[in-house]
């Protein structure tokens, strides 16, 4: 969570330096060759999906990398990273209310009353500002959602193809489909995007390395082993670090101003995302080949 708070100060900082979709692209790019790698290593072989699975499978890596990616960049140029850090403690509720919509799952009132506790804290820091308005800084917070959104909807895709496929084969067909999909928007996008990749200074290129490779790539795999773990809703208990930490970065790194407003709907976040997430059951023990090989175990510790 960490690791994902600082992200946000990343992409926040590279926005204002490189172009939204070269940043989107070459961050997905560093993550795919990551991931690509630990496949490797870890002995098993790119997903052979045909007809209808590959098909969804390509829905999902269009939803979950490149709709997300573009959008979470976009906003990143039009909100700021404490805002953006508030607006992401939303991911798990979302994840879950979407979930419970498609597959029909029962709604617990701790739950409801903890997602609306959580809008109600992100609403206060959204629109509780100086000359708040649907211009400018807010459509970078509405993009934001929109990211999420997208995000999800990938989620519940994955949730399918996790059936028959592991968690690594997936992330690797995603992330490279949805990287192609990101070079070849930004290569149309930008007059020049060799040129632009070949004047980058090494902090552009450490914080695209750190950024792609360690947040996404690493970090997706630490998340998704956590989740094995304790189960998706103790698993996302710990999200409620992210707007923390990050309000904490934006202001440290990036000297955004904190105010009563931002510690206010903190509080609420918090609360609400906590107060959702009670009453979940550790999973069943799931076997060494679900997620990793034991090669993979002892290569990888996040």
């Amino acid at each position: 969570m960490a690791v994902w708070a600082l992200n946000v100060s990343a992409v926040k900082w590279l926005t204002g330096v490189l172009d939204v979709s070269l940043v989107a692209s070459m961050r997905m790019v560093c993550a795919t060759l990551v991931l690509m790698l630990l496949l490797f290593f870890a002995g098993r072989r790119f997903p052979r999906w045909r007809g209808r699975t590959l098909a969804l499978a390509c829905a999902g890596a269009l939803l979950m990398v490149y709709a997300n990616q573009m959008l979470f960049a976009s906003a990143m140029g039009k909100t700021t990273a404490s805002n953006a850090a508030l607006i992401l403690a939303l991911n798990p509720l979302i994840n879950g209310l979407l979930e419970a919509l498609v597959y029909r799952k029962r709604l617990t009132a701790p739950y409801i009353f903890g997602t609306l506790l959580a809008v109600a804290g992100v609403c206060i820091v959204i629109l509780n500002r100086p000359h708040a308005a649907l211009a400018g800084p807010s459509v970078g917070d509405l993009l934001v959602l929109a990211s999420m959104f997208a995000f999800a909807g990938g989620v519940l895709i994955v949730q399918r193809l996790a059936r028959t496929s592991s968690a690594q084969e997936i992330n690797v067909f995603l992330y490279l489909v949805g990287s192609v999909a990101l070079v070849i928007h930004t290569a149309l996008s930008i007059p020049s995007p060799v040129a632009a990749i070949l004047a980058l200074g090494w902090r552009e290129w450490g914080c695209l390395a750190f950024s792609g490779a360690v947040a996404t790539a690493l970090g997706a795999i630490a998340w998704t082993r956590g989740v094995a773990a304790l189960g998706l809703g103790r698993a996302a208990v710990y999200m409620s670090w992210v707007p923390v930490l990050g309000v904490a970065f934006g202001a440290l790194l990036l000297g955004e101003q904190l105010t009563l407003w931002h510690l206010l709907g903190l509080a609420l976040v918090l609360s609400g995302t906590i107060l959702s997430s009670q009453g979940f059951r550790l999973p069943a023990p799931a076997p060494a080949t679900s997620v990793f090989s034991n090669r993979a175990r002892k290569d990888f510790h996040p």
